[in-house]
């Protein structure tokens, strides 16, 4: 019987650059291929390293796909969070919000696929990563929506609505339009929903219907939703071009 080798540990000024292109390459094959799918023998040899190394830095399959799971949804709750606690009015903060989350699904496939595998394990009634990502992140950012959006009722800037159906209102669009592009396209023939020109109008939609919906000042949100658009432009093409990802981590092998 062969005795394993593991890889000796690196040295502290590389272990860190080595443990984060670990967990990109990671972050990259699982949102592909599901945990159940996934190979550490890709994962490795998109990272540059061996599998001795990945196994010293993660020591199993299951606890890298944690750890990449966590990486991803820390880098959106930390921009989520950057935006909620701008110096800002409740009414633009929640334009920026919504305005942010089209752009993070847009830009953010890894996580988006993530987290649909990860509800599917939840449906099928199987152990998953779910719930505590819900305690560390989503539950904390929900609070924060609501405690936004009652801030802004009470200041008269929002109009006096429940709190949860101006989040779905704000979110909620965002998440049907991308689910829904094999619709798009078979009911408009000749649309694409994911060309620039398209996305770039449905941001700009979206921000400027909120500044009339759930504004009690319409000329008021009309103004804040220019601001928050001429703000935030859309990401480079680049940054949203499917399967890039993938692509680029065949050609580093």
């Amino acid at each position: 019987m062969c005795a394993i080798r593991y890889a000796p540990e690196p040295q502290p000024d590389r272990s860190a650059e080595t443990r984060a292109r670990i967990l990109d390459a990671a972050l990259h094959e699982f949102s592909a291929k599901g945990m159940a799918g996934a190979r550490t023998e890709q994962i490795a040899a998109a990272a540059g390293v061996n599998k001795a190394l990945l196994y010293y830095y993660f020591q199993s399959k299951e606890k890298l796909y944690e750890a990449a799971l966590d990486a991803v949804s820390s880098r959106v709750r930390d921009r989520s969070l950057a935006i909620l606690l701008r110096d800002a009015s409740p009414g633009e903060r929640m334009l920026r919000a919504a305005l942010d989350h089209f752009d993070r699904i847009l830009t953010q496939r890894e996580f988006q696929s993530m987290m649909q595998q990860e509800m599917m394990r939840l449906h099928r009634g199987e152990a998953g990563a779910l719930p505590i990502l819900v305690k560390r992140v989503f539950a904390p950012l929900t609070t924060m929506f609501e405690s936004m959006v009652r801030e802004g009722i009470d200041a008269g800037e929002l109009i006096d609505a429940d709190w949860m159906q101006i989040l779905l209102t704000a979110l909620g669009g965002n998440v049907f339009y991308f689910l829904s592009a094999p619709v798009w396209r078979l009911t408009n023939p000749g649309f694409e929903p994911f060309d620039v020109d398209a996305l770039r109008r449905r941001r700009q939609a979206l921000v400027q219907l909120l500044g009339q919906a759930i504004f009690v000042d319409r000329s008021h949100g009309a103004e804040l939703a220019r601001r928050v658009l001429a703000d935030m432009p859309m990401p480079p093409g680049e940054a949203f071009r499917p399967g890039r990802h993938a692509k680029t981590e065949v050609k580093k092998k």
